[in-house]
């Protein structure tokens, strides 16, 4: 992504942070718990959400971590780490999660150093040329037999036809790609050419959009 962009998207996510769950959220979020519940996050365990958003996956992800463990998040967004911050503050989950801003990839964190990374809504953003970078870059902070859980927008299957809304949405991201910035990917084919394992992979819809919820397990 050049700089143009990323300066774009932050400027656009910055706008949008205060009213992007009445935009997007209410449409978003069953496939992301049932991500999240695919990705069976467990107390003690060390976590990164990427792309947090407004912070709902975080306070999913802080209880689940429990006491013992610890959340953290990027996002490119000052203003989506504004709203995550409050949110996580109501719930009184603060001691537990650490948010920072940046573009990425690469990543700023050590090699090895999470148990699971969340992603939801946010691998499809990357333009397709830096997917495989920032899936090299996920593998680098996992531990050995990390699990990666990706929620994602995804193509129509082979021998069906896109949705009329679909459709729609495809000629949108081609236009006017700074407004409808995602896109839908082959989610299973990126992460096993990057070397994960899906262990698990369900396929829903969100208004006649196919939607993909996996979980990859990184190599020992």
């Amino acid at each position: 992504m050049s700089t143009t962009d990323e300066k774009l998207t932050k400027s656009f996510y910055d706008r949008i942070s205060h009213s992007y769950d009445a935009l997007a959220d209410s449409n978003e979020h069953v496939a992301r718990e049932k991500g999240l519940a695919a990705l069976a996050v467990s107390a003690g365990e060390t976590v990164l959400e990427i792309g947090y958003g407004t912070g709902h996956s975080l306070v999913s992800l802080a209880e689940a971590v429990g006491e013992n463990g610890k959340v953290y998040g990027v996002d490119i967004s000052d203003g989506m780490q504004k709203v995550s911050e409050k949110r996580v503050a109501d719930a009184g989950l603060s001691d537990r999660v650490t948010l920072s801003v940046a573009n990425t990839p690469p990543l700023p964190f050590e090699d090895d150093t999470f148990d699971a990374v969340s992603m939801s809504f946010t691998l499809e953003l990357f333009p397709l040329e830096t997917i495989p970078e920032m899936l090299k870059e996920i593998r680098r902070v996992l531990k050995p037999g990390g699990r990666l859980g990706v929620v994602s927008m995804a193509l129509t299957k082979e021998g069906e036809k896109d949705s009329i809304l679909e459709k729609t949405y495809k000629w949108m991201h081609q236009h006017f790609p700074h407004i409808v910035d995602c896109q839908p990917i082959n989610a299973v084919g990126f992460l096993k050419e990057a070397g994960f394992e899906i262990k698990e992979e369900n396929n829903l819809e969100i208004w006649t959009m196919p939607v993909a919820a996996l979980v990859g397990v990184s190599p020992d």
